[in-house]
């Protein structure tokens, strides 16, 4: 017999439980740590670059040849692409659930190598990426110069040039986002001075390809040589061009005569923006920063804590008045969870403890269950590294919640053992090898009444079934591993350190004689009640019909939905202006919303990023958005100072702007589902639909939407079209005049 095994070997007992121990103290240092399981479906996102295309282009010449290669590829569910007139491609390709990342990304990869022949020369030499990053902000770390000395160009350089490559080579950063860019040569040309030499830009664009070049020379010595020789030495030349002077000297058009016409003739040269697209501020200080994106099944708290770490070396060699922020961090949100979740189960711990030994008033029988709990659940944390799963609310809130049940099976075994040693005057041992031999059975039924009522959870599909399996899984594990500690650990326990007591109620002095004499009165009045209930009990049928009917009434009227909003400390605002707004538009707009947040609710922020250029809809000189830090959670009391509360009240306020659209949103309650709470609708063409018709189509279902008094924040999910100014090219003239111009050609460009 299993529990007579162990109850002769104590030793080998205490050598089980500790190797548990230790394993689970291994487990917990190993698991990822999240707020939720990973239910947002695996994905893989591929970007490249157009310069100069209209939107029109990108998806004509890139995106639809990118779409026609993803086809055959194992697991795919779907893909969505965008195409911007900043001439940006995207394509999200999403993958059932269980996909292995890293095997989706290869065939993605290889399919995309597969088109790069049929794409533009201007996207090749720009390159394809593919990555596997999760689409949701892990966090925001941001530069900025409390002193307002510096310019946002000289922030960005450095973010892009010093910062970004430690942050992006830090394990579980899946890729960075930079707000800004590096120095970069611009040329302005001037076209007047073009026409009066008789160039082109085309001219320009060759001569600098010629001269800006890195020429290798080889070496001098090199073998085979010629005998005696006596020196090798690498020959340099010529290498790339650095200052805004070797620019202007470079060679546009010369004549035997010795004129010379140079690129500093033509056009003005200097250092500046790699991109003027985008201006960044935080708290009204100029800025720049990089947005992290996690990589799958990374652990969010310590990818943070990493990225911290790196970012905060680079504080002291950065110039004066130079500071870092995060003004937006999903981890606090999910360190405060964990850590709530935590308390509340040592609090369960100790509640069981202090139950245990107010109804057993042995410390040598309390020290049995109070064992047994710590090696249950750290045997549960071992199963769930097992199963790849991760340390998050719901994982913790079964742990939680099997604390009464598990505890349980190791009180049965000693209260019955007692009992026996009380009545019979049995030995520790025998009354543990009988009690044992009486109770097994039982203890192996409830454990299994008890997992039949829960482990359905875990065949659920689709993103519930993700949520409610570990939920499932972990009280399931806790139950089977209590009756295996009940099975071995407790009855050795109960051999060795139970001893004989004298528990008669009647003569016991003390607290423990009060409340035991209370308990018999108590129990012996429950008791008559119920044989008094049970002489009538179709009476009762009355009252417990209403009882149910109350409780079905109650729940038709309860509001559902996927999961609870949460006060997650972090906020959006998106901002639209209409189409062909200029970047100067969208700053006034900025400007105005940070008024709003800095200034009328000041008392319940900690920071706040702005974006000009870019927001979650898309990258346009019209579009804007904020990443909003509240203050802390102890610091905004009351339901008028939630995160959501602040937000609607700001949708609603800044309505009055009249130059833009501004919503203030909250993030999901899990990442990964959308950028905000709420839910995305795709409106697909069908055949013969074109874009004028789905367009008119779009129009409608959000006018009809935002009349539903049950939807709020009803926005469309793409930027306005950007104006074009359409050029037809007269052909004859235009060979007439000498221009290689070869067929009709429209050229776009935002108005």
């Amino acid at each position: 017999m299993l529990a007579r095994f162990f109850a002769n070997r104590p030793v080998f007992a205490w050598v089980i439980t500790i190797a548990v121990i230790l394993a689970g103290i291994a487990s917990i240092r190993a698991l990822p740590i999240a707020a939720y399981p990973d239910v947002a479906l695996p994905s893989v996102n591929i970007s490249a670059g157009y310069p100069g295309a209209s939107a029109e282009t990108v998806e004509n010449s890139v995106t639809q040849v990118l779409e026609q290669q993803l086809t055959g590829i194992d697991g795919l569910v779907y893909f969505s692409s965008s195409s911007s007139s900043a001439g940006q491609a995207g394509i999200n390709v999403t993958f059932k659930q269980g996909t292995n990342p890293d095997t989706a990304q290869v065939q993605v990869q290889n399919k995309v190598q597969q088109a790069i022949p049929r794409l533009p020369p201007a996207v090749q030499q720009q390159g394809i990426v593919v990555s596997k990053a999760q689409n949701n902000f892990l966090m925001v770390v941001v530069i900025y110069d409390s002193n307002d000395k510096t310019t946002e160009a000289d922030i960005s350089d450095y973010v892009a040039s010093t910062i970004q490559d430690p942050i992006a080579r830090v394990d579980g950063v899946g890729s960075i986002q930079i707000f800004g860019g590096s120095y970069a040569m611009r040329i302005w040309l001037d076209p007047t001075k073009l026409q009066a030499f008789r160039l082109m830009p085309s001219d320009v664009e060759g001569a600098i390809a010629t001269q800006n070049v890195q020429v290798s020379a080889g070496k001098i010595g090199q073998q085979p040589a010629p005998p005696g020789q006596q020196l090798n030495a690498t020959v340099t030349a010529q290498s790339k061009l650095r200052t805004p002077q070797q620019f202007r000297d470079i060679i546009l058009k010369y004549d035997p005569s010795g004129a010379t016409v140079r690129l500093g003739d033509v056009a003005r040269v200097e250092l500046g923006n790699e991109s003027y697209d985008v201006t960044v501020r935080l708290n009204s200080h100029p800025a720049s920063g990089c947005a992290i994106l996690l990589a799958p099944n990374a652990n969010a708290l310590e990818v943070a804590d990493n990225v911290k770490k790196v970012a905060s070396s680079f504080q002291r060699v950065m110039p004066a008045g130079w500071k870092i922020s995060y003004p937006f961090d999903s981890t606090k949100f999910i360190r405060l969870s964990i850590e709530e979740v935590v308390k509340t189960l040592i609090e369960a711990v100790l509640l069981v403890i202090v139950v245990m030994f107010v109804f057993l008033q042995s410390w040598r029988a309390t020290l049995i269950p109070v064992i047994a709990v710590p090696v249950v659940m750290l045997g549960t944390f071992c199963v769930l590294r097992v199963l790849g799963y991760t340390i998050n609310t719901l994982t913790m809130f079964g742990l939680v919640l099997s604390i009464g049940l598990l505890v349980d099976d190791a009180i049965v075994v000693v209260e019955n053992v007692e009992r026996l040693m009380r009545d019979e005057k049995l030995s520790p041992l025998d009354a543990t090898v009988r009690s044992m031999k009486e109770i097994t059975a039982a203890l192996i039924g409830v454990a299994t009444v008890l997992s039949a009522v829960f482990l359905p959870m875990a065949f659920f599909t689709g993103s519930t079934g993700v949520i409610y399996r570990q939920f499932s899984i972990t009280i399931v594990t806790s139950m089977l591993l209590s009756v295996f500690v009940a099975l071995t650990v407790t009855p050795a326990l109960c051999a060795s350190l139970l001893r004989h007591t004298n528990h008669d109620h009647a003569t016991q002095r003390g607290p423990f004689g009060w409340f035991n004499r209370g308990f018999d009165r108590m129990t012996g009045g429950y008791a008559r009640v119920v044989a008094w209930m049970t002489k009538g009990p179709l009476k009762w049928i009355v009252p417990y019909g209403g009882i149910v009917a109350l409780m079905a009434l109650i729940l038709s009227r309860l509001p559902t939905g996927f999961l609870p909003p949460e006060d997650q400390g972090i906020g959006f605002a998106l901002w639209t202006l209409p189409s062909g707004a200029s970047l100067s538009r969208t700053q006034e707009v900025s400007k105005t919303v940070e008024g709003h947040f800095l200034g009328f609710e000041k008392k319940n922020m900690s920071s706040m990023f702005t974006v000009s250029g870019f927001n979650f809809i898309g990258s346009g000189q019209n579009a804007g958005m904020a990443f909003i830090e509240f203050a802390d959670w102890d610091k905004r009391e009351g339901k008028d100072n939630t995160a959501a509360a602040i937000s609607n009240r700001a949708t609603g306020m800044l309505q009055a702007i009249r130059d833009a659209q501004v919503f203030a949103l909250t993030p999901p309650a899990i990442q990964g589902l959308g950028q905000s709470e709420g839910f995305d609708f795709e409106l697909q063409a069908t055949a013969g639909t074109d874009r004028a018709g789905l367009a008119k189509a779009r129009d409608q279902l959000l006018g009809m939407a935002a009349k539903n008094p049950k939807l709020v924040a009803v926005r469309r999910g793409d930027l306005p079209e950007t104006p074009q100014l359409n050029i037809t090219i007269d052909q004859a003239k235009a060979s007439a005049q000498g221009v290689g111009a070869s067929g009709q050609r429209r050229i776009d460009t935002q108005g």
